[in-house]
């Protein structure tokens, strides 16, 4: 929407007026939902947020996307803020879920922390148009899911935004397993639910086979937060 003051005011409390209306139906379908919104702390100060409500409407807390881009038609960085609040998983009735937002999916280092702070499941709602991203979607997440032993949903929008010439939203929205096998995929054009089982003894399973966590040497990454 190009770097335009005016949609500030479209940002909202987190937790606030979405997220309640939201716990409602959490609550009734007996569904943990995940909820991108955009956040306004305090004046001035907004992030990309995305709420966790669990299965009985309650409010478990929030991720606020961590890597911010700023390029053409993504004008991130006027938006948002880089998030403060790490990479936090949420105990949920059905799973530990971890959530990474749309452009972090590019940083592997938190994928891995989110595998490291127990994520079963890591969420990653994304708005990607074709380019070349769409080379990396189903790579890089398959990679994550495989390299941290847990299942990802990836999430990406379909169509166009009118009125700005954005390009096309790809879709394909898919789940991938800790095998990084793709076991259930959405079109690339149409709107859909998508819905799969998903087998957690799985993560058991191929943690014991795949010893990822054991054979890590964190005592020799220094590198990565000095450069």
């Amino acid at each position: 929407p190009g770097q335009d003051r005016a949609w500030y005011a479209s940002a909202e409390t987190v937790p606030g007026p979405t997220t309640e209306k939201l716990q409602v139906y959490a609550k009734k379908y007996n569904m943990v939902i995940i909820v991108p919104i955009y956040e306004k702390e305090q004046a001035g100060v907004f992030y990309n947020t995305a709420a966790v409500i669990d299965a009985d409407g309650s409010y478990l807390g929030k991720y606020r996307k961590n890597h911010i881009p700023h390029t053409t038609g993504f004008w991130e960085k006027f938006f948002f803020k880089p998030g403060n609040l790490g990479y936090p998983v949420f105990q949920t009735k059905y799973a530990k879920v971890g959530v990474y937002i749309c452009y972090d999916r590019h940083f592997p280092d938190g994928a891995r922390i989110l595998g490291l702070n127990g994520a079963e499941i890591v969420y990653n709602p994304s708005a990607t148009v074709a380019g070349l991203s769409e080379y990396l979607w189903k790579l890089e997440q398959p990679a994550h899911a495989a390299a941290n032993g847990y299942f990802m949903g990836c999430i990406n929008r379909v169509g166009e935004e009118k009125p700005w010439n954005l390009g096309k939203f790809y879709g394909q929205s898919y789940f991938v397993d800790p095998r990084g096998q793709i076991f259930a995929e959405a079109s690339r054009d149409d709107d859909e639910l998508l819905v799969a089982e998903f087998d957690l003894d799985l993560i058991d399973e191929v943690r014991s086979t795949w010893q990822f966590y054991r054979d890590r040497r964190p005592e020799t990454y220094g590198k990565l937060t000095e450069l």
